[in-house]
Formats: C-alpha cells, structure tokens, sequence
C-alpha cells in the first residue's frame, strides 16, 4: 500500500465527503481512492467512515485519525511550497470559494491576468459564502462578503462594498424613479436572503443626519444574487447590490441607480480568509496578494471612490425571518 497516497485520498475523502468528490480532486478513480482508503482501515485496524447512501461520515477514529495526520501532511506540503518559492515558482493546486456573484463579477474577469503572472497554479472555484459551509474545509482562500466571526482564520478587510439601488431604463421609464427612499415601497424590489437565512426586505438610508428606511415587496427573493439580477436587467424590478458587482452594467447602461444623493446603509465589507498555517505558502501569498489587487483597483474605478466602512447591523448573524422584522424587535 502507498501509505502517503491512502493518507492523501483519506483526507480528501473527509474533506468532500465522498470517495467521489476525493477522487475529482486527485484526478482518479473512485475504486482508486476506495481500495486505498479500505486498505488504510485494514492496516490501522480500525473504521475510518460510515458509509451510507448519503456519503461518508467520519467515524470517532476517523476523526481522532485526522486530526492526528492532517498536520504531518500540512507540514511536508508546506516543504513542497517551500522548495517551489526557493525557486521563485509558485506551483499547484489552489481552492479559492467565495459567493458566485461575486466570483463571476469582480474575481473571474481577472483570472486571465493572474493565470499569466502564475500559470503553474491550478485555480479550482467553489460557491462558498460561509467558512462554516459544507465545501470550506476544502478551502485554501476566501474572498468573502460580510461581517464574519472566524477566530481560526486570519481575515484581512480587502474592500468596502456600497450599496446602490437599481432597474433596468424600461422599469423606470415606466414606473418613474423614487426621489425618497420611502418610495420604494410602492414598486417591485426584489428582496436576497443571506446566508443567515434572513431576508434583507428593509432598505435604510442617510442623507444630511437624516435616516429613512423602506420595507420593500416583491413577487420574487431569492439566496442567489444572479437570479434577481437577471430579473432587474429583464425589467421585472428593483435590486439593491453592491455597486462594485454591477459597475460594467452600470456602464453600459443596463441598470440605472437610483437614490444617488442618499447613502445606503449597512453594506457589507470584503474580506479574503485563510488559515494562519496556510500564510508561508507560495500560491496562497500570491492569490491574496493578487485578490487585494483586484479589490483595491475596483474601489478606485467607482463613482467617488473609497468608500468608509459600513457599520454591521444589530441583527447580523442571527437568523431572523425578515429583517423588518428583526428592526421591529429591536424597537
């Protein structure tokens, strides 16, 4: 048995849940990854996973097992990373996640350009929005919206996002465009739900010490982003996003904001994460460096630059239903 390669598909195995998802990551097949795998329970005396329709589980000594491997194989891979950054090449496999609006808008149009600075890293995206999602484990780096609790992770703030609201030229040509915030809810807004689960239905505001706020319907809400930006650009209605997520859109005059002379409050940061014992590795110091690069030249190109940073809503982080509701509560 190839112990190092039976430890490498046992971990991958945990980490996807599946002697599938491990064998897509190490580019073989599943009976592959499942022999060596049994033949590594065989050897240690002892059951790794359960397996049931639904995947694999880890067992009480797989977990004891992989807490007790998964730094030796850190360790020899940053060895790997070191001898690579020894010879100015930073090489192999990096799993960025984040949002997929925000990967599709802001990090994929620049891809291209990081593939040319780098081309021996292998780039592998996944839809992730919290490190606690079911695809994090596997995770080397993210690129992350919001204000997140995660002490194990080292979090740099890489931009501050501002909210604006938007419709499609037709929307507003015929159903007029909201000089208050108030006003906002007599249209169609569609409404994201978080990640939290909350539904975002209460828009506030700010001009001149000033807050107005609107509890805004809609016949569509949705947890996916592209759905009701789709929506906004068909004319079905209003959205309210981050402004560096849509500013090719807003160029080309696609969507229109509306509201400019009000500021949309509690608009989340952008954040990249990573794991403090990942902070050495070569790729990993490149992509981040390459993230703030990529942040950091969208914040210059938006209408009136950098924006201050947002302050995080009282009910954040906490599962509420609405957060018109949650507002009331507070009240």
């Amino acid at each position: 048995m190839d112990k190092l390669r039976a430890l490498h598909y046992f971990v991958a195995a945990a980490e996807e849940g599946s002697f599938s998802g491990a064998a897509r990551r190490h580019e073989v097949s599943i009976p592959a990854v499942a022999k060596l795998v049994s033949a590594l329970e065989k050897s240690l005396g002892a059951g790794l996973f359960d397996r049931s329709s639904r995947g694999l589980t880890l067992t009480a000594d797989g977990e004891r097992y992989l807490e007790s491997c998964q730094p030796l194989l850190d360790q020899l891979a940053d060895a790997d990373d070191a001898m690579g950054a020894g010879a100015g090449r930073p090489h192999g496999l990096l799993v960025v996640g984040g949002p997929a609006f925000s990967l599709q808008n802001c990090l994929a149009p620049a891809l291209p350009r990081f593939h040319a600075r780098f081309p021996e890293i292998e780039l592998d995206l996944r839809i992730v929005n919290r490190v606690t999602d079911a695809e994090a484990n596997a995770v080397d780096v993210f690129t992350l919206i919001g204000w997140h609790e995660a002490p194990d992770y080292v979090q740099r703030p890489i931009a501050q996002n501002r909210y604006v609201v938007l419709a499609s030229p037709a929307y507003w040509a015929a159903h007029g465009m909201p000089k208050r915030p108030v006003e906002l809810e007599r249209h169609v807004c569609f409404s994201f739900r978080n990640p939290h689960g909350t539904l975002l239905d209460l828009w506030e505001f700010e001009r001149n010490g000033a807050t107005e706020s609107a509890r805004v319907r809609g016949w569509l809400a949705s947890s996916h982003r592209n759905l009701l930006f789709d929506a906004a650009l068909a004319g079905e209605g209003i959205v309210r996003t981050s402004d560096l997520l849509v500013q090719e859109q807003v160029r080309l005059g696609r969507l229109v904001p509306a509201l400019a002379d009000w500021n949309a409050l509690h608009a989340p940061p952008i954040s990249v994460l990573f794991r403090p014992k990942r902070r050495r590795v070569p790729r990993v110091r490149a992509f981040v460096e390459f993230a703030i690069e990529v942040f950091r030249r969208l914040e210059v190109e938006r209408e009136g630059g950098v924006a201050a940073a947002a302050q995080r809503p009282g009910w954040y982080g906490t599962y509420f239903g609405r957060a018109s509701s949650a507002a009331r509560r507070r009240r």
